[in-house]
């Protein structure tokens, strides 16, 4: 069965996400390091990128049901709006923190160009994007 284009792109963001966040916190957990000499956030008592990899992880499972047909397209893309929305507020939160070294060393000092709480953050946001999309075809 050929799947929408939409799906394929959720199910390409969650597993890009999911390796992103999988080797931050790879990194976190056997060096005690954070990844690109970053800052390491910390949301109860765990650094927040183990929560950013759950968050992809159930992303990654909800799109891989949809996309084989396990799941309801308009139910997967009311799970994946939802967890999405979730990843937005906490990255976001997150993010904020960051805004003020952002503003003031500028984006040289990063090495990927922003913090990675910031381009986690651009993930679920184009996540809820495209998955209130698909929803609002539905209807």
């Amino acid at each position: 069965m050929k799947k929408e284009k939409n799906v394929i792109a959720l199910f390409a963001l969650s597993v890009a996400g999911l390796l992103f966040s999988g080797y931050l916190s790879g990194v976190k957990f056997f060096t005690e390091t954070c990844a690109f000499n970053e800052s390491c956030p910390y949301f109860l008592g765990y650094p927040a990128c183990y929560f950013g990899f759950a968050l992809f992880l159930a992303l990654t499972f909800v799109s891989f049901r949809v996309i084989t047909s396990q799941m309801y397209d308009r139910k997967g893309f009311k799970w994946m709006e939802v967890i999405g929305l979730l990843g937005v507020l906490f990255a976001g939160y997150f993010t904020l923190q960051e805004l003020p070294e952002l503003l003031q060393s500028g984006l040289r000092a990063y090495v990927l160009g922003l913090p990675t709480c910031a381009l986690g953050f651009i993930f679920y946001v184009l996540i809820v994007y495209i998955s209130s999309r698909s929803l609002s075809k539905r209807n």
